[in-house]
């Protein structure tokens, strides 16, 4: 399963968007500084999570450069 995530900073106006197949771990790297893209921006919240069952499900179904926030059909989307 792919997650497709979306983290707001804290502190700064940045948000980040990603994919990962442990989104409980990668939350983890972003707040812990270990992400050398989003290292300058932590803490983050969780803003967004989606979940799908492979890559290819992902490229066919979303333009990761154009993530709209709202739930799909499969209703798995989740605005947090």
């Amino acid at each position: 399963m792919i997650w497709v995530y979306a983290i707001s900073s804290l502190a700064h106006n940045y948000i980040y968007v990603g994919m990962t197949q442990d989104l409980e771990n990668r939350i983890q790297r972003h707040n812990g500084g270990r992400e050398q893209t989003t290292k300058p921006y932590i803490p983050y919240q969780l803003i967004y999570k989606e979940s799908l069952p492979d890559r290819t499900e992902l490229v066919k179904e979303k333009n990761i450069g154009n993530l709209e926030l709202e739930k799909n059909n499969s209703g798995k989307s989740e605005v947090l």
